[in-house]
């Protein structure tokens, strides 16, 4: 049963329950417990499965720490602390991991110097970083608590004498599971713990920590897994409460399309360089890693003349930069050398960057529980209040913000999106198993169901994947894949084949693909530059895009070879910084949705301007030129409607999808869909709807997609054949698969699947197999495996792309909605000019962002354009 911690504990109850050595340690240490240690120190002692929800700094890692200490102590004065491992902890990075082997160091040394005689805790970190030497040492001596990675656990699991040494497990810690739950990372783990448990035999006592995340329950049910269909018992403790927030909007400029770019942009780093100035130590954090080196350059210009050491005391941080830099960086934030760190995403867990007082966000982050995860990295200790400053340049960004700030006041938040069943995952984990010893089918079919990602895993994929790592597939041994175990369906067992098993599984461990950037050349051979592949695996031919300053349209790659043609005298058709976007969340969409018509229907009763800001300013605590720049968005999109003579029953929200069509200068017709559910719904919808109305009018349809909604590009003389109310009676999934058949994605998708689920490795006898090679690889098999029906890699694919790239589900919710009428759709048609909801999604089909001011000239333009038709419907 999941069940909600209610009972509070007080300072006495809990020391009564650890041991007296702990708990003297722990009363000269603090006055009082933190909100997580009253309300879970307890039911851990008491041997219950605990996931713990609470801000960054309300001491929820000494939460789980307290009893496992305490009773590792009960045990060694018992003589029974054998040389073998009691606790697992698991984080998602390595150094989180350093930093708990530290933070443990602390009270393991001091309950000692307190009371001399204790018998010794050892703890360890292994990660695929410790060397040798020091994996002979744990051997010898192991850790009574051992910190790791997903990965190293899965490695640990086979390793043929130190998996003995896990037997004795009795505690498995996981932290940071929000940040393992929405990904492979997490499903991999998930799997992990399943065999831990058969391994020791036994239930072993599993605590999860995390930030702020939502289902609880849902999260829950991943951390404990189920027995016999039903999930096991857990207890939530959530204290998201225990600390204060002050959030506010910001906007440098009221006018966020007429004032002169390089005005908004002077004055946003005026205002972040006065926050600076402000506090101890800022972190900023902008959406893309090309953002963020971009905002360190101009706050060096502002600050240097204010702050001394200007280039030592602002750094960058993000994923792109060598493990060494970021590093050197951690430990000169810790030490408090820097004013200022500007961050893209890799700061927002939680490693200790000592004190931090301010977050600023530029731009929107997309969701409500990553503006809380970001914003509580400030105010680290219990009780202080966690600041945050949100700063926008963009319309739609701005009202994004100030709903997101809404419901995060509210303690509204997204729901998490966990992967289901990954058929690629489970092929990596059955090799493992079989690494390990003889299986009956049966039982590892129940194991595998054991953990929550699996729980509805049909017999039909589990056998599917079985028969493929058997080889049954011959027709793959022409590329090189052989099997990896045998299997008897008639006695209903498998094993491991060949001697090279274990090393396989051992060194190609993991879910985190390998990425490198694409070369790309024109036809005639000449090198251009680099393509990320997470923007490669968007372009299909035809589509125009900018390198090195010039327009170049795709034709093909093999590998990571890109092949192009110039077309330097056209415009581009897809913007290169997409790929490094944050998706908006759906819930949070709708939530705007809900807000833009309300705010139509507020207009269309007689509520003043000044009502209207000082609404926007409460719910948000917004300054007043952020409200005046979300007023007078909406309020243009109202009147501009009304001249067109829609009705506001008729205007876009989360109730009504609009849909109106535009000419380009080039005579493209842009049918733009508002359709406010976030990108990867609106990525799913509009293939959906190109790949239907493509292949009526027999041509490739240019898709420009956004978070509010998406456009459906049309060539030169051809009309719009279709709407996305033309979506329904169809199956999405299909129509999706085949629309998705042929593109890069694919391609792209299938190498990372195929080297997940050992059909493409990436290490072999100690040799690193190149990501061109694998790619290569990659390419031939999928031309193999798409005759072969029902092939689970193939299938994992697909899935991947339209569940976890794409939102296939609530599309389908889209559909639906639209089918019973909860939903309406209203076709305005042709517009002279696009609505202001729709400039950003018109602009995206237009021109990439590297002509920033070409964009804005384009929206003072429309700006222009609207304000006289409604000038000129008014007088």
């Amino acid at each position: 049963m999941i069940a909600r911690a209610l009972r509070e504990y007080t300072k006495a109850e809990v020391l009564e329950v650890l041991h007296p050595a702990v708990a003297l340690w722990f009363d000269s240490k603090f006055v009082d417990l933190s909100p997580p240690q009253r309300y879970a120190v307890v039911p851990i002692h008491e041997g219950r499965n605990v996931l713990v929800t609470s801000p960054t700094g309300t001491g929820k890692t000494l939460t789980a720490f307290l009893s496992i200490i305490s009773e590792l102590l009960e045990m060694g004065e018992r003589g029974e602390l054998q040389d073998s491992v009691y606790a697992v902890y698991v984080s998602p990075l390595r150094a989180l991991n350093n930093d708990i082997y530290r933070n443990l160091e602390v009270p393991l040394r001091e309950i000692r110097e307190l009371s001399p005689n204790l018998p010794e805790i050892r703890h360890a970190v292994r990660t695929g970083d410790t060397p040798s030497s020091e994996k002979a040492k744990q051997l010898r001596k192991p850790p009574h608590i051992l910190i790791t990675t997903p990965e190293t656990l899965g490695i640990i699991l086979t390793a043929p004498k130190f998996r003995e040494k896990l037997r004795t497990v009795k505690w498995v810690i996981v932290d940071e599971i929000h940040s393992l739950v929405e990904n492979k990372r997490g499903t991999h783990l998930s799997l992990s713990l399943e065999r831990l448990r058969w391994l020791v035999g036994r239930d072993f006592i599993r605590i999860g920590l995390s930030a702020t995340i939502n289902p609880l329950d849902e999260v829950a049910k991943f951390l404990v897994g189920y027995e016999n269909g039903r999930a096991r018992d857990c207890l939530i403790v959530e204290t998201n409460w225990a600390k204060a927030l002050d959030l506010a909007l910001l906007s440098p400029v009221s006018d966020l399309v007429n004032t002169p770019t390089e005005v908004v942009s002077a004055k946003m780093y005026k205002l972040i360089s006065k926050l600076i100035r402000e506090h101890t130590t800022t972190l900023i954090f902008t959406n893309t890693r090309s953002g963020t080196e971009r905002v360190v350059f101009h706050l060096k210009k502002v600050l240097k003349d204010s702050v001394e050491d200007i280039d030592e005391r602002i750094a960058a941080h993000h994923s792109s930069l060598s493990r060494d830099v970021r590093g050197e960086v951690e430990e000169r934030l810790k030490k408090g050398e820097l004013k200022a760190i500007v961050s893209s995403t890799s700061l927002e867990l939680g490693i200790d960057i000592g004190y931090i007082d301010l977050v600023v966000q530029i731009g929107s982050p997309k969701s409500v529980t990553r503006a809380l995860q970001r914003i509580g990295r400030a105010g680290h200790r219990l009780h202080e209040v966690s600041k945050g400053r949100f700063i926008v340049v963009d319309r739609d960004d701005a009202v994004e913000v100030a709903v997101m700030l809404r419901e995060a006041l509210a303690g509204r938040l997204d729901r998490v999106h966990i992967p289901k069943g990954p058929l690629d995952v489970l092929a990596q984990h059955i090799v493992g198993m079989a690494v390990e010893s003889k299986w009956r089918v049966e039982d590892a079919y129940n194991l595998v169901r054991s953990a929550y990602p699996y729980v509805e895993l049909s017999w039909e994929d589990f056998e599917a994947v079985l028969r493929y790592l058997a080889g049954e597939y011959t027709q793959l041994e022409s590329r090189k894949v052989y099997g990896k175990i045998w299997y008897d369906p008639e006695e209903g067992v498998f094993g491991r084949r060949g001697k090279y098993a274990r090393v396989i599984y051992a060194t190609n461990i993991g879910t985190i693909p390998d990425e490198v950037a694409a070369k790309v050349y024109t036809t005639d051979g000449r090198y251009v530059g680099n393509l990320e592949e997470g923007f490669l695996e968007r372009l299909m031919p035809g589509d125009r895009f900018v390198l090195g300053g010039k327009v170049y349209e795709f034709v093909s790659a093999r590998g990571l070879r890109v092949k192009v043609k110039p077309a330097f005298d056209q415009k581009p058709t897809v913007p290169a910084w997409f790929s490094e976007m944050l998706p908006l969340s759906y819930e949070l969409a709708l939530e705007i949705g809900r807000f833009r018509g309300e705010f139509f229907r507020m207009l269309e009763e007689g509520a003043t301007k000044r009502e209207l800001v000082s609404m926007i300013m409460r719910m948000s605590n917004a300054n007043r030129m952020a409200a005046l720049a979300i007023y007078s968005y909406l309020r243009q999109q109202y009147l501009y409607l009304k001249s067109l003579g829609v009705s506001v029953e008729d205007m876009p929200s989360h109730e009504v999808i609009l849909v109106e069509s535009y000419v380009d200068e080039e005579g493209r017709i842009h049918q733009v869909t508002h359709s406010l559910y976030g990108r990867r719904t609106n990525d799913a919808l509009s293939r959906a709807l190109a790949y239907i109305a493509g292949r009526k009018v027999r041509r490739n349809l240019g898709i420009a997609v956004k978070d509010t909604g998406f456009a459906i590009i049309y060539p030169r003389g051809v009309k719009p054949v279709a709407t996305i109310g033309d979506l329904v009676g169809w199956d999405l999934r299909d129509v999706l698969e085949k629309a998705l058949a042929k593109t890069e994605l694919l391609r792209r998708r299938f190498r990372h699947v195929a080297a997940r689920g050992l059909m493409i490795l990436r290490n072999y006898k100690g040799y690193e197999i190149s990501v061109n090679k694998q790619q290569i690889s990659a390419q031939s098999l999928l031309r193999i495996v798409e005759k072969i029906e029902g092939f689970p890699l193939l299938k994992e694919a697909y899935r991947e792309i339209l569940e976890d790239y794409m939102d296939v589900e609530r599309a389908e919710e889209v559909v639906r909605g639209i089918e019973s009428g909860r939903i309406r759709v209203v076709d305005i048609g042709m517009v002279e000019v696009p609505t202001p909801f729709a400039h950003n999604i018109v602009l995206e089909g237009l021109s990439d962002l590297i002509f920033m001011e070409d964009k804005m000239a384009a929206l003072r333009r429309f700006q222009s354009e609207i304000e006289k038709i409604i000038r000129g419907e008014a007088g």
